[in-house]
This record gives C-alpha cells, sequence and structure tokens, in this order.
C-alpha cells in the first residue's frame, strides 16, 4: 500500500488553487477592462454606450432587452448596467406574477459575458455610444452606482412604463437636461401600443391572438414616441437621430458611434407594422360553424353519434373560451395589470361558458332516456346569449371604445351564430312567414 505524506500533498493543492484563482481573477479583469480607451482618457475617462438586443426565444424575450455599458478608465473596468433581471426563485414569484406584481431588479455584470451570452442565443447586438459631457457621463454613473445597492436595485416592473428599456430611456434624459423627453413626449408615434405589441409577435399566431385578446382599450389611442421607447428598439432608433444643446450652447449628435456586435441567423424579423389577423380568426370561426351545422344537420335525424359528436365539439368550444374568458375576468378585475383594463371582451369571453362542458356532458348521459332536449336546449340558450352580449360590444365598442378587437369578434362570431338558437329561429321565419307570404 502507498501512503503519502499529507504535508506535501496540501501545499501542492494551495498553489494549484492559489494559480487558479490568479488566472480567473486575471481572466475577470481582461474581459471587464475597456478596450479603446479616449484620446482625452486624463479629462474624461468615462465612456457610455447604450447595447439593444434583438428578440430571443423565451416569449419574455421578445421584444428584445437593453442595458448600460459604462467603461472607466481611471478604474480599466467596464461595467454593464442591466435593468430587467428577475428570478424564479423570488418568494412568491408565481402569485405575485398572476397579480401583476412584478418584482425586477437592477444588475452589473461583465459586458463581454453579456456578449458572449447573447451571441450564443443568436441575437442581434447593437452597441450605441454616447456622445456626452464629462459631467453628464459622471452623473449616469453615479445614478447607475445609486441604482444597483441592495436598497435601490428592486422596482416593481411595467411592461409599457418602468421597465428596461424605459429606465435607459429616462437616463439618456437625465444626461441631457430634460431634452431628450421634451423632444419626443409628445411626438405622435406611427403606431399605438397595441400594435407595437403586435408586430412581434406575429410569427406565432396563438399567442399573437391571445395576448391581444387580454389588453384592453387603453394601448389603442395613439402613442407618442416617448411611451414608444418602452421597446428596446426604439430608444435605439432614437439614440441614432436625437441632437441637443450642450451647456455651451452648442448643438451635438447623442450618438458618437455605432457598432453591430452580431447578427442573429434565422430568426423571425420584427415587423415594421403588424399583419391584420382578423383573416385568419375569421377563417377559424367560420370553420368552426360549418363544422357545428354539418353536426346539427344530422343530429336532428336522430343520429345519436352526430349529437354526441356536437355536445362534444361545443363542449370544446366553451372550454377553450371559458378558460381565456376566466383569465381575461381575472386579470381585468383583480389584479395590477392595468392594460388589460376596460377589456370589451369580458362581455361575450367569460366564465359562463365553461357551462358549455356539464351541458354537453349532460346530454350525452340524457340520450339514454331521451332526457337530452333540455341540456340541448340550455346549450342553445347559453350560446344565444352569448352572440347577442357580442352584438351588444360590437355597438359600444363602435359608439364609445373604439377598442381593436376585431380579431376577437370575427373568432367568435361565426360559431355561436350557428351553435345559439339562430338557426331554428331562421328556419321558423322562412316557414311560417317568408313561404306564406310568397303563396
Amino acid at each position: 500500500m502507498l501512503i503519502l505524506n499529507k504535508r506535501p500533498v496540501i501545499t501542492i493543492f494551495l498553489v494549484a488553487a492559489f494559480l487558479f484563482f490568479i488566472g480567473q481573477a486575471a481572466v475577470y479583469s481582461q474581459t471587464n477592462a475597456p478596450q479603446t480607451p479616449p484620446a482625452n482618457i486624463d479629462s474624461d475617462p468615462l465612456v457610455i454606450k447604450i447595447a439593444v438586443f434583438g428578440p430571443g426565444d423565451d416569449l419574455y424575450l421578445w421584444w428584445g432587452h437593453i442595458g448600460l455599458i459604462i467603461e472607466n478608465y481611471s478604474t480599466n473596468r467596464a461595467r454593464f448596467y442591466d435593468w430587467g433581471v428577475f428570478s424564479f426563485e423570488n418568494e412568491n414569484f408565481f402569485s405575485n406574477f398572476a397579480f401583476g406584481r412584478l418584482l425586477y431588479s437592477c444588475e452589473v455584470t461583465s459586458p463581454q459575458w453579456v456578449f458572449d451570452e447573447n451571441i450564443y442565443e443568436n441575437r442581434d447586438i447593437s452597441v450605441y455610444t454616447l456622445n456626452l459631457s464629462p459631467q453628464a457621463k459622471e452623473k449616469i454613473r453615479e445614478y447607475a452606482e445609486w441604482t444597483v445597492l441592495p436598497e435601490n436595485r428592486d422596482y416593481w416592473y411595467h411592461h409599457f412604463n418602468d421597465n428596461c428599456a424605459t429606465r435607459v430611456r429616462d437616463i439618456i434624459d437625465m444626461a441631457t437636461d430634460g431634452q431628450f423627453k421634451a423632444e419626443y413626449q409628445n411626438m405622435p408615434g406611427a403606431l399605438t401600443l397595441r400594435q407595437e405589441v403586435r408586430r412581434h409577435t406575429w410569427f406565432n399566431p396563438f399567442f399573437d391572438w391571445f395576448l391581444s385578446f387580454l389588453m384592453g382599450q387603453g394601448i389603442d389611442r395613439p402613442a407618442t414616441v416617448w411611451e414608444e421607447m418602452f421597446l428596446p428598439s426604439e430608444v435605439g432608433l432614437r439614440v441614432q437621430e436625437f441632437t441637443y444643446t450642450d451647456s455651451n450652447g452648442a448643438q451635438q449628435k447623442l450618438l458618437q458611434s455605432a457598432e453591430i456586435k452580431n447578427l442573429s441567423d434565422g430568426r423571425p424579423a420584427v415587423l415594421n407594422s403588424p399583419r391584420p389577423l382578423w383573416p385568419l380568426t375569421l377563417s377559424l370561426s367560420c370553420a368552426a360553424a360549418l363544422l357545428s351545422a354539418i353536426l346539427l344537420f344530422f343530429k336532428t335525424r336522430d343520429n345519436q353519434i352526430a349529437g354526441i359528436l356536437w355536445a362534444a365539439f361545443q363542449g370544446l368550444l366553451g372550454l377553450f373560451f371559458g378558460t381565456a374568458g376566466t383569465v381575461l375576468c381575472f386579470m381585468s378585475f383583480f389584479t395590477n395589470h392595468d392594460y388589460t383594463y376596460r377589456n370589451i371582451n369580458v362581455l361575450f369571453a367569460n366564465p359562463l361558458l365553461l357551462a358549455a362542458v356539464p351541458f354537453g356532458i349532460l346530454y350525452c348521459i340524457g340520450l339514454k332516456n331521451q332526457n337530452h332536449y333540455k341540456w340541448e336546449a340550455l346549450a342553445k340558450t347559453l350560446w344565444s346569449c352569448i352572440f347577442v352580449l357580442e352584438i351588444i360590444s360590437v355597438l359600444i365598442n363602435v359608439i364609445f371604445l373604439g377598442q381593436q378587437n376585431q380579431a376577437d369578434i370575427c373568432l367568435v362570431l361565426p360559431f355561436t351564430a350557428v351553435l345559439s338558437w339562430l338557426p331554428q329561429a331562421l328556419v321558423y321565419v322562412r316557414r311560417e312567414y317568408l313561404w306564406r307570404w310568397l303563396n
């Protein structure tokens, strides 16, 4: 048996560990060090940059990301300030998320580490160096350091009013003594906030519809350019065009230089304006209406299989839209998600639709003892109420609200008309009145 002396082994281990940590520190210092020092490094050691990242794979990354880079040549360090940090490990994260209490934080990391990670994730990366006075740069540095203190780093996230992009937007405004906001606060934007959201979600039809379905009338008014800068890409766009007046009264371009760090490969492009969704939803609803009509036609001929299929199909529709309506009602009335408030969709997409499921089940059970007619009548009454509420919602929307929910109306109206009492009413009118009048 070979017996080792413990003291040499421990010594070797300690030396190896020391060399490893020295190497790691050297690598960290190199990756966090600025790369290209400015010419006037003694009088102006700070370089301020904005890094804009394109969409990522996860849903919350579809609208891109943004962060602030400060390169400090007096300390030979570069720091990336990120106001878009959250953790699933936070206490009560999912319940807070459901109720609209989204706790985000500002954290500091290495710019190169962030670039490497986003290049690996196949995302666009653009970096904009800002042309600011030494005093403005120092103000940004002091504020950025203040925001990462434990007592200041957390904030309540809002998708449109307070996020990673609006935080950077406000820092630019602070550095230009309010000129950035004065330029864009009242400047009309090209799109509404709903359209700005949807031009990033077009490639996924389900989430494109569902997210728009949940959002209320408040985001359908014309947005200002200042409001559009809840999107990181819009901040980058305005940085490139903005000019301001410096302390000497001279006009200065905010952008000093721009660099493209990475271009994504094969990722869906962000559209300039969203594609209309209503043709797709109308086609789907018409297909559902046609299938419902076929099942109803064969069901009236005492075809029990057709009756069971009809009951199952209308139950599935009730389950889907009832679940979506339940989520909508919860977000509209019980959460802090204020962009879901004043949503006319709650009239015709609500938890009442879930009743179609037990009506369908009881209809199938009643087929054995011919007790199914009352459950069919209740199901048709339910769909008739939804159909009437849709018509009312259209009138209210046209007269008062102006919510852009055409895709939602088109998705629900055709098949609810077929599942309601309307077809039988039309047959009755044709038989009792129209036929007599013609003869």
